[in-house]
């Protein structure tokens, strides 16, 4: 038993290491989106690390501007959560981060692209 005890733990030592080397290489995970005038950040999960408003943004009105946020918000968390899939996959493999509710974006869905793709 405890020989599995210790495997275990080691293993999940090797997968912390694993994980903490590509967070490191990747950067800061977070999920960005702008338009109108309003951007915003947030880390995975959907908490709002920051947010710009211009003043042409502002003159829209506060509920189109709050509703602005909104939006953006839920496509920055979105992308936050791809980003973490990206970075995490590898180490504990794309169940397991599905798991945890951070889920790959596809090319074709409309909050995988920073901008709206440019189409003829």
């Amino acid at each position: 038993m405890d020989r599995a005890v210790a495997r275990v733990m080691e293993e999940a030592s090797r997968a912390g290491d694993a994980a903490a080397a590509r967070f490191e290489r990747a950067g800061p995970v977070v999920g960005k989106a702008a338009a109108g005038g309003v951007s915003v950040e947030v880390a995975p999960g959907g908490l709002l690390t920051g947010l710009t408003v211009t003043r042409a943004a502002l003159r829209s009105g506060s509920e189109a501007v709050a509703a602005q946020i909104v939006e953006l918000s839920r496509r920055a968390e979105r992308r936050a959560g791809d980003r973490m899939h990206q970075v995490l996959s590898p180490v504990l493999g794309a169940e397991a981060v599905a798991a945890l509710g951070y889920t790959a974006l596809s090319e074709d869905d409309p909050d995988f692209y920073d901008e709206e793709p440019v189409t003829w």
